[in-house]
């Protein structure tokens, strides 16, 4: 589509494949920020053109001013955000005027405020233009439209600090999530000035939401099922493909996850296991009240190995092919194979379950619990025993022997050993530590846990992990050698410095200041100074005095911490790295078979990368 403005320059959509930068663009250096820039053309759209000259080769024209834009969507095309042909608005000006234009866009024109055009937008619409039509006419989709209609669309209080620079576009984006003026205007000048950064915005104003590419239940009962029993829900419209649905109908996903469940539960009570119970949301530390009842594991028929065999070649061919460096997939087809590698794991774990024999009498007092997965799947808890009927359930070793809570045999030897144990511990007291600090009520009701614990109950008997008397809990390296410099470690040290920043220095003025501050600003250092008397470090694998904690604060150690050789496999035995590696690479168990100890601890890390892999010490936080 071509605009004229004169017989000299003119408006055009040019191929992305057809542009390249002129060498008489006046600006030769900056452009420091291109990957925040291409993240707001994939948001927004390009707000600005480029300004073009013909190269006289009949095929290419060559960028005059909008260097940076044109890098930014090279940057895009190269991530497969956009394909190497899309049409880009450019002006076309004379050869002779090149160098002069692109002087005049660096030093004097003064671009159109984004926010002007958000709202020029949103007149069109108001003035009966389709959103396909701004689309048509801008050369922008119309996913860009509807997103710079969402950005008008927020307070007009923040716009305005949007234009003075005092809000940035990102958290202007974050914001958007709600229509409401006064959550927006809370969630962010209510906020201290380090907790407004578009993750901490975004999640305060869902904070009552489900987020439907997150929440594992939401995963398991489907969108489409879930909106059409007509449940509720907000959409991120600056979020990626697949992400950015939050449900704000928990009640009715959870029935929806209990009938789906309830299908399989029919199939378990073939087993004839004591008791059966659909619980769509079981937690960790639910599951570790349980005792639990080993099974013995039969030999597989000849059939069921040859199927175990094919399934892990197959599953082994799928990594080969998505790891490769020079594979060439395209993103269809790698989502492709991603979902079928996700497929034939299951029906693995299926198989592996099939296998797990339990005794009659082991049946007759144990229970099970139906539930969903961190992967958003079915899942069975079989042998549970609870604890009145745990005298009851006595059997000979491998059928039906009694296990601890942790679910292993209460004869075994532990699985770490005392100083794994404690650096594990020590990873999770820090990730325990920079989650508290972002969450106040959590922290609220921790603080006050010990001291009703004193104050109403036998406190000799109880315990806590939050030391009330505020020993900071700040050498935790001491335990854990590779701790410093890690996510959990450098968020709680960002949180206290900025507190650190705003406090007196000296410690008289302190009380006065801490009566002068707002509820919110109270709760924030709250918080933090909770967050740093938090001691889980213990010698136990099995220690379980911070899983309420841990439950409480939604802790995912999976996000906190990677398994690595020198952090843990090469502190257990082989046995225990070919049980890992069983879970999330099984199909190079049987090649690793000949490797010493140190060249398996090394495998175990690269194939463990990128997989969420979690030892059972910390699964219970997950």
């Amino acid at each position: 589509m071509d605009m004229k403005v004169n017989s000299a320059v003119f408006e055009r959509l040019i191929p992305l494949n057809a542009l390249r930068p002129s060498r008489r663009n006046a600006r030769q250096s900056g452009g420091t920020s291109i990957k925040q820039l291409a993240r707001s053309i994939e948001r927004v759209g390009l707000l600005q053109n480029l300004t073009v000259t013909d190269s006289g080769d009949g095929r290419h024209y060559e960028v005059e001013a909008g260097k940076r834009r044109l890098k930014a969507l090279l940057l895009l095309a190269r991530r497969r955000k956009l394909s190497k042909t899309h049409e880009v608005r450019c002006l076309v000006i004379p050869d002779t005027a090149a160098r002069t234009a692109s002087l005049t866009e660096n030093t004097q024109r003064e671009a159109m405020h984004p926010a002007d055009e958000f709202e020029a937008f949103r007149a069109l619409v108001e003035e009966g233009k389709s959103i396909e039509d701004i689309a048509a006419d801008f050369g922008v989709t119309p996913l860009t439209v509807q997103r710079r209609l969402r950005l008008a669309n927020v307070s007009p209080r923040l716009i305005a600090d949007y234009r003075k620079e005092q809000v940035s576009l990102e958290q202007l984006m974050a914001l958007s999530v709600t229509d409401d003026h006064v959550a927006q205007e809370a969630a962010f000048y209510d906020a201290p000035e380090w907790q407004r950064d578009a993750r901490a915005l975004r999640e305060h104003l869902t904070r009552e939401d489900v987020d439907a590419g997150r929440d594992a239940v939401a995963r398991f009962v489907g969108f489409e099922a879930y909106e059409a029993d007509g449940g509720g829900f907000r959409r991120d419209l600056f979020a990626d493909e697949g992400q950015g649905v939050y449900l704000n109908d928990r009640p009715l996903l959870d029935k929806l996850a209990a009938d789906k469940l309830a299908a399989c539960a029919t199939e378990v009570e073939a087993e004839s296991w004591a008791w059966i119970e659909v619980v769509p949301r079981s937690t960790p530390s639910e599951l570790y009240a349980f005792q639990r009842i080993q099974p013995k594991r039969r030999k597989p028929t000849v059939k069921e190995d040859r199927h175990i065999a094919r399934l892990q070649k197959r599953i082994g061919q799928i990594e080969d092919a998505l790891n490769a460096e020079d594979s060439g997939i395209e993103e269809a087809e790698a989502n492709t194979l991603v979902e079928e590698h996700e497929r034939l794991s299951a029906e693995l774990a299926t198989v592996a379950q099939s296998l797990a024999v339990y005794s009659a009498k082991a049946k007759a007092t144990a229970g099970v619990v139906v539930s969903v997965d961190g992967q958003g799947r079915a899942v069975v808890h079989r042998g549970l025993v609870r604890e009145a009927d745990a005298k009851q359930a006595h059997a000979p070793e491998g059928s039906g022997e009694i296990a601890d809570k942790g679910g292993k045999q209460a004869k075994a030897n532990p699985s770490v050993s005392e100083k794994l144990a404690r650096a594990l511990s020590a990873h999770r007291t820090a990730a325990l530590q920079a989650e508290m600090a972002r969450q106040p009520v959590v922290a609220l009701a921790a603080v006050i846990h010990p001291l009703a614990l004193q104050v109403f109950y036998d406190a000799r008997y109880a315990v806590s992990p939050v030391q009330i008397a505020c020993r900071v809990q700040d050498k935790l390296d001491r335990y854990a050698l590779d701790l410093p410099g890690t996510a959990a470690i450098s968020a709680l040290m960002e949180a206290k410095q900025a507190w650190q920043a705003k406090l007196p220095a000296e410690a008289e003025g302190l009380f006065s200041a801490l009566r002068e501050m707002e509820h919110a600003d109270l709760l924030s250092l709250l918080a933090v100074c909770a967050a740093c008397c938090i001691d889980a470090v213990s010698p136990r694998e099995t220690d379980a005095k911070a899983n309420e904690l841990a439950a409480a604060l939604n802790l995912d150690m999976a996000q906190w911490w990677t398994a690595t050789a020198a952090g843990y496999f090469a502190q257990v035995s082989k046995a225990r790295i070919f049980e890992a590696i069983q879970s999330f690479a099984p199909e190079y168990v049987k090649q690793l078979g000949l490797c010493k100890r140190p060249e398996l601890a090394a495998r175990a890390e690269q194939l463990a990368a990128g997989k969420g892999w979690l030892p059972e010490m910390l699964k219970r936080a997950a």
